[in-house]
């Protein structure tokens, strides 16, 4: 009886043990599947987001990577509409985005995410649009500078997809 009881509990241990790795790796795997699609998603998003306003594309393509609520009250995206966009004057050709994402958590079995990302966009191709008129010296400027910043961001999961939820600046980041 002894012996019996002596290897009942060495296998229940055993196998506590395989348990308790294999949920470690369960959620190590899907942490990690989780931490990839969002960094595509910021990272797409951002980028797509960037070239909204520099280069005049329509909205419509931001809802693959942000919450409709989200796209009404951006700031960035805001000055398109009121007409205060920066970039309208200009004909940009390309840009060189880029983004780092500094921390981010998502519990495998949770609808919500949260990142803090850095942008910065270090170079801008492009010139101000001639429009039929003669570019007085004063006009050639050259193409305005896009803040480098840092943001909080809240991702929730639709129906498989994330989306960016909500995005807080959280200050200039270091060029």
């Amino acid at each position: 009886m002894k012996y019996l009881r002596r290897f009942v509990w060495y296998l229940a241990t055993r196998l506590l043990a395989l348990a308790v790795v294999l949920a470690m790796m369960t959620i190590a795997f899907y942490f990690s599947m989780n931490a990839s699609n969002i960094y595509v998603i910021l990272k797409d998003g951002m980028a797509q987001r960037a070239q909204t306003v520099m280069m005049g594309e329509t909205p419509g393509q931001l809802e693959k990577y942000f919450a409709k609520s989200y796209i009404d009250r951006d700031n960035v995206l805001t000055s398109i509409k009121l007409g205060t966009n920066p970039y309208a004057r200009y004909n940009i050709k390309g840009f060189d985005h880029r983004l780092t994402m500094e921390w981010m958590w998502s519990w495998p079995w949770d609808d919500t995410a949260r990142a803090t990302i850095t942008e910065h966009i270090p170079a801008i191709d492009g010139r101000i649009s001639a429009s039929g008129k003669a570019i007085t010296p004063q006009e050639q400027w050259p193409v305005p500078r896009w803040e480098s910043a840092r943001y909080n961001v809240v991702l929730s999961r639709d129906n498989g997809q994330w989306h960016i939820k909500n995005m807080t600046y959280a200050g200039a980041a270091k060029q």
